[in-house]
Protein backbone atom coordinates (compact mmCIF):
# COMPACT_ATOMS: atom_id res chain seq x y z
CA UNK A 1 0.00 0.00 0.00
CA UNK A 2 2.44 2.35 0.97
CA UNK A 3 4.56 1.66 -2.40
CA UNK A 4 1.87 1.95 -4.74
CA UNK A 5 1.38 5.07 -2.90
CA UNK A 6 4.79 6.42 -3.52
CA UNK A 7 4.35 5.42 -7.35
CA UNK A 8 1.43 7.54 -7.86
CA UNK A 9 2.49 10.75 -5.90
CA UNK A 10 6.06 10.27 -8.38
CA UNK A 11 3.96 9.65 -11.65
CA UNK A 12 2.20 12.90 -10.62
CA UNK A 13 5.63 14.78 -10.02
CA UNK A 14 7.21 13.13 -12.43
CA UNK A 15 6.66 16.09 -15.60
CA UNK A 16 7.46 18.99 -13.52
CA UNK A 17 10.96 17.05 -11.86
CA UNK A 18 11.12 16.06 -15.91
CA UNK A 19 10.95 20.11 -16.79
CA UNK A 20 12.96 21.51 -13.59
CA UNK A 21 16.10 19.25 -14.70
CA UNK A 22 16.07 20.09 -18.15
CA UNK A 23 15.16 23.21 -17.99
CA UNK A 24 17.00 24.17 -15.20
CA UNK A 25 19.16 21.88 -13.37
CA UNK A 26 20.42 21.02 -16.82
CA UNK A 27 20.53 24.78 -18.27
CA UNK A 28 23.17 25.44 -15.36
CA UNK A 29 24.90 22.63 -16.24
CA UNK A 30 25.65 23.74 -19.64
CA UNK A 31 25.80 27.27 -19.16
CA UNK A 32 28.74 26.35 -16.73
CA UNK A 33 30.42 24.31 -19.51
CA UNK A 34 30.26 27.18 -21.84
CA UNK A 35 31.69 29.28 -19.25
CA UNK A 36 35.00 27.25 -20.14
CA UNK A 37 34.54 27.50 -24.40
CA UNK A 38 34.57 30.43 -26.64
CA UNK A 39 31.21 30.67 -28.98
CA UNK A 40 29.70 33.00 -31.03
CA UNK A 41 26.43 31.26 -30.71
CA UNK A 42 26.54 29.91 -34.49
CA UNK A 43 29.70 27.81 -34.28
CA UNK A 44 30.39 24.75 -32.19
CA UNK A 45 31.77 25.74 -28.67
CA UNK A 46 35.69 25.75 -28.64
CA UNK A 47 37.02 24.70 -24.97
CA UNK A 48 39.69 27.21 -23.55
CA UNK A 49 39.96 26.06 -19.90
CA UNK A 50 39.84 28.79 -17.28
CA UNK A 51 40.69 31.69 -20.08
CA UNK A 52 37.44 33.52 -20.03
CA UNK A 53 37.80 34.12 -16.16
CA UNK A 54 41.42 35.02 -16.57
CA UNK A 55 40.19 37.40 -18.59
CA UNK A 56 37.62 39.25 -16.58
CA UNK A 57 39.88 39.36 -13.62
CA UNK A 58 42.06 41.22 -15.80
CA UNK A 59 39.43 43.50 -17.04
CA UNK A 60 39.14 46.93 -15.47
CA UNK A 61 35.62 47.19 -17.35
CA UNK A 62 34.41 44.11 -14.86
CA UNK A 63 35.72 45.87 -11.63
CA UNK A 64 34.20 48.66 -12.91
CA UNK A 65 30.84 46.78 -13.09
CA UNK A 66 30.84 45.77 -10.03
CA UNK A 67 32.05 48.98 -8.46
CA UNK A 68 28.27 50.50 -9.83
CA UNK A 69 26.94 47.56 -9.35
CA UNK A 70 27.59 48.15 -5.50
CA UNK A 71 27.04 51.60 -4.96
CA UNK A 72 23.58 51.04 -6.83
CA UNK A 73 22.83 48.42 -3.83
CA UNK A 74 24.34 50.74 -0.81
CA UNK A 75 22.51 53.73 -2.28
CA UNK A 76 19.10 51.70 -3.01
CA UNK A 77 19.38 49.05 -0.40
CA UNK A 78 18.78 51.61 3.18
CA UNK A 79 16.43 53.91 1.38
CA UNK A 80 13.83 51.64 0.43
CA UNK A 81 13.88 49.54 3.24
CA UNK A 82 13.61 52.62 5.51
CA UNK A 83 10.43 54.16 3.07
CA UNK A 84 8.99 50.80 3.05
CA UNK A 85 8.75 50.30 6.96
CA UNK A 86 7.46 53.39 7.74
CA UNK A 87 5.01 53.07 4.98
CA UNK A 88 4.19 50.09 6.30
CA UNK A 89 3.47 51.59 9.95
CA UNK A 90 1.31 54.17 8.14
CA UNK A 91 -0.53 51.85 6.73
CA UNK A 92 -1.10 49.91 9.88
CA UNK A 93 -2.41 53.02 11.45
CA UNK A 94 -5.85 53.27 11.79
CA UNK A 95 -6.76 55.81 9.07
CA UNK A 96 -9.79 56.33 7.19
CA UNK A 97 -9.76 54.86 3.77
CA UNK A 98 -6.26 53.38 4.46
CA UNK A 99 -7.33 50.71 1.03
CA UNK A 100 -6.89 53.59 -1.40
CA UNK A 101 -3.54 54.21 0.05
CA UNK A 102 -2.36 50.60 -0.23
CA UNK A 103 -3.50 50.47 -3.82
CA UNK A 104 -1.88 53.46 -4.66
CA UNK A 105 1.61 52.44 -2.86
CA UNK A 106 1.21 49.17 -4.60
CA UNK A 107 0.18 50.38 -8.23
CA UNK A 108 3.98 50.89 -9.42
CA UNK A 109 4.55 47.48 -8.76
CA UNK A 110 2.29 46.36 -11.08
CA UNK A 111 3.02 48.27 -13.88
CA UNK A 112 6.20 46.85 -16.25
CA UNK A 113 9.57 48.55 -15.86
CA UNK A 114 9.59 49.02 -20.00
CA UNK A 115 6.59 51.60 -19.05
CA UNK A 116 8.08 52.96 -15.82
CA UNK A 117 11.81 53.79 -17.65
CA UNK A 118 10.41 55.46 -20.55
CA UNK A 119 8.02 57.39 -18.31
CA UNK A 120 11.20 58.50 -16.15
CA UNK A 121 12.87 58.87 -18.55
CA UNK A 122 10.58 62.19 -19.92
CA UNK A 123 9.83 62.99 -16.49
CA UNK A 124 14.02 63.32 -16.17
CA UNK A 125 14.40 64.78 -19.44
CA UNK A 126 16.64 67.77 -18.92
CA UNK A 127 15.19 70.46 -21.74
CA UNK A 128 11.11 69.76 -21.26
CA UNK A 129 11.12 67.01 -18.43
CA UNK A 130 8.97 67.82 -15.46
CA UNK A 131 11.72 67.53 -12.82
CA UNK A 132 13.98 70.12 -14.09
CA UNK A 133 11.09 72.48 -14.35
CA UNK A 134 9.49 71.99 -10.70
CA UNK A 135 13.59 72.52 -9.69
CA UNK A 136 13.61 75.32 -11.88
CA UNK A 137 10.52 76.66 -10.61
CA UNK A 138 12.05 76.89 -7.07
CA UNK A 139 14.96 79.28 -7.76
CA UNK A 140 17.48 76.23 -8.77
CA UNK A 141 18.61 74.09 -11.95
CA UNK A 142 18.48 70.94 -12.51
CA UNK A 143 21.12 68.45 -14.36
CA UNK A 144 20.73 66.61 -16.91
CA UNK A 145 19.84 63.14 -15.12
CA UNK A 146 20.43 60.88 -17.45
CA UNK A 147 23.18 62.66 -19.68
CA UNK A 148 25.94 63.11 -16.84
CA UNK A 149 27.66 59.95 -15.53
CA UNK A 150 27.52 61.77 -12.02
CA UNK A 151 23.35 61.41 -11.89
CA UNK A 152 22.89 58.23 -13.99
CA UNK A 153 22.96 55.81 -10.71
CA UNK A 154 21.34 58.41 -8.39
CA UNK A 155 18.10 58.84 -10.95
CA UNK A 156 17.97 54.99 -11.08
CA UNK A 157 18.08 54.64 -7.76
CA UNK A 158 15.18 57.07 -7.34
CA UNK A 159 13.30 55.28 -10.09
CA UNK A 160 13.62 51.97 -8.34
CA UNK A 161 12.62 53.12 -5.24
CA UNK A 162 9.75 54.32 -6.59
CA UNK A 163 8.71 51.40 -8.22
CA UNK A 164 9.80 48.90 -5.60
CA UNK A 165 8.61 50.66 -2.08
CA UNK A 166 5.08 49.24 -2.50
CA UNK A 167 6.40 45.80 -2.54
CA UNK A 168 8.35 46.24 0.24
CA UNK A 169 5.67 47.85 2.03
CA UNK A 170 2.99 44.96 1.52
CA UNK A 171 5.72 42.87 3.14
CA UNK A 172 6.49 44.61 6.19
CA UNK A 173 2.65 45.68 6.41
CA UNK A 174 2.24 41.46 6.50
CA UNK A 175 4.58 41.07 9.73
CA UNK A 176 3.68 44.05 11.53
CA UNK A 177 -0.27 42.38 11.57
CA UNK A 178 1.81 39.05 12.94
CA UNK A 179 2.54 40.92 15.91
CA UNK A 180 0.46 40.14 18.83
CA UNK A 181 -1.37 43.92 20.26
CA UNK A 182 -0.59 42.25 23.28
CA UNK A 183 3.05 43.24 23.74
CA UNK A 184 2.06 46.68 23.13
CA UNK A 185 -0.96 46.52 25.83
CA UNK A 186 1.89 45.16 28.34
CA UNK A 187 4.32 47.74 27.29
CA UNK A 188 1.42 51.07 27.76
CA UNK A 189 0.90 49.38 31.31
CA UNK A 190 4.68 50.08 31.54
CA UNK A 191 4.67 53.02 30.46
CA UNK A 192 6.58 52.99 27.91
CA UNK A 193 6.98 55.43 24.99
CA UNK A 194 5.93 55.37 21.76
CA UNK A 195 9.86 55.33 20.77
CA UNK A 196 10.50 51.89 23.21
CA UNK A 197 7.54 50.48 21.67
CA UNK A 198 9.08 50.71 18.03
CA UNK A 199 12.43 49.61 19.32
CA UNK A 200 11.73 46.55 21.75
CA UNK A 201 8.94 45.53 20.08
CA UNK A 202 8.52 46.46 16.54
CA UNK A 203 11.75 46.35 15.31
CA UNK A 204 12.57 42.95 17.59
CA UNK A 205 9.26 41.22 16.15
CA UNK A 206 9.48 42.33 12.86
CA UNK A 207 13.33 41.35 12.17
CA UNK A 208 12.48 37.90 10.71
CA UNK A 209 10.80 39.96 7.84
CA UNK A 210 13.28 42.65 7.46
CA UNK A 211 15.73 39.99 7.30
CA UNK A 212 13.33 38.00 4.49
CA UNK A 213 13.70 41.96 2.30
CA UNK A 214 16.70 42.53 2.90
CA UNK A 215 17.76 38.59 1.07
CA UNK A 216 15.03 39.33 -1.78
CA UNK A 217 16.14 43.22 -2.45
CA UNK A 218 19.95 42.31 -2.16
CA UNK A 219 19.56 39.41 -4.76
CA UNK A 220 17.68 41.20 -7.34
CA UNK A 221 20.01 44.74 -6.78
CA UNK A 222 22.40 42.73 -7.86
CA UNK A 223 20.69 42.10 -11.07
CA UNK A 224 19.81 45.31 -11.58
CA UNK A 225 18.91 45.55 -15.68
CA UNK A 226 16.10 46.60 -16.91
CA UNK A 227 16.05 50.54 -15.50
CA UNK A 228 19.48 51.46 -16.62
CA UNK A 229 19.47 49.65 -19.84
CA UNK A 230 15.84 51.23 -20.64
CA UNK A 231 16.68 55.08 -18.91
CA UNK A 232 20.16 55.15 -20.95
CA UNK A 233 19.36 53.76 -24.15
CA UNK A 234 20.48 56.47 -26.35
CA UNK A 235 21.80 58.24 -23.90
CA UNK A 236 25.54 59.29 -23.88
CA UNK A 237 26.20 57.99 -21.03
CA UNK A 238 24.56 54.32 -22.13
CA UNK A 239 28.31 52.38 -22.25
CA UNK A 240 29.49 54.80 -18.96
CA UNK A 241 28.08 53.37 -16.68
CA UNK A 242 28.02 49.61 -16.67
CA UNK A 243 26.12 47.45 -14.56
CA UNK A 244 26.89 43.25 -14.40
CA UNK A 245 24.16 42.30 -16.12
CA UNK A 246 24.21 45.14 -18.71
CA UNK A 247 27.98 43.64 -19.21
CA UNK A 248 26.43 40.03 -19.55
CA UNK A 249 23.83 41.21 -22.13
CA UNK A 250 26.40 43.35 -24.31
CA UNK A 251 28.92 40.14 -24.39
CA UNK A 252 26.43 38.09 -25.09
CA UNK A 253 24.07 39.50 -27.43
CA UNK A 254 25.84 42.34 -28.66
CA UNK A 255 29.75 41.14 -29.32
CA UNK A 256 28.94 37.12 -29.26
CA UNK A 257 31.01 36.00 -26.95
CA UNK A 258 28.99 33.96 -24.96
CA UNK A 259 31.42 32.06 -23.36
CA UNK A 260 32.64 35.35 -21.48
CA UNK A 261 29.42 36.31 -20.86
CA UNK A 262 28.51 33.12 -19.17
CA UNK A 263 31.65 33.39 -16.85
CA UNK A 264 30.47 36.41 -15.99
CA UNK A 265 27.04 35.29 -15.05
CA UNK A 266 28.83 32.14 -13.09
CA UNK A 267 30.87 34.72 -11.49
CA UNK A 268 27.40 37.16 -10.41
CA UNK A 269 26.39 34.14 -9.15
CA UNK A 270 28.99 32.91 -6.85
CA UNK A 271 28.76 36.53 -5.81
CA UNK A 272 25.14 36.42 -4.42
CA UNK A 273 25.48 32.80 -3.01
CA UNK A 274 28.31 34.34 -1.26
CA UNK A 275 26.33 37.38 -0.04
CA UNK A 276 23.32 35.22 1.04
CA UNK A 277 25.33 32.83 2.78
CA UNK A 278 27.01 35.42 4.74
CA UNK A 279 24.02 36.61 5.61
CA UNK A 280 21.66 33.68 6.86
CA UNK A 281 25.18 33.02 9.21
CA UNK A 282 24.94 36.51 10.31
CA UNK A 283 21.07 36.68 11.04
CA UNK A 284 21.72 34.54 14.04
CA UNK A 285 22.81 37.68 15.80
CA UNK A 286 19.97 40.09 15.08
CA UNK A 287 17.16 38.09 13.83
CA UNK A 288 14.68 37.23 16.91
CA UNK A 289 11.72 34.76 16.34
CA UNK A 290 8.96 34.01 18.56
Amino acid sequence: MYKSKKKIIFTFLFPSLLGLVVFKVGAMLYSLYISFTEWNLFGAPEFVGLKNYITIFRDPRFYESLKNTLLFIAGYLPVVLVLSMGIALLLNSKVKRVNIFRGLFFLPVITSWVAVSMIWKGLLNPEFGIINSIIEFFGGTGPAWLQNPAFVLPSVIMVSVWKDVGFLSIIFLGGLQGISSEYYEAAQIDSASKWQQFRKITLLLLSPTTFYALIITIINSFQVFDQIWIMTAGEPTADLVPVMVTEIYKNSFQYQKMGYATALSWILFAIIIGVTIFQNVMQKKWVHYE
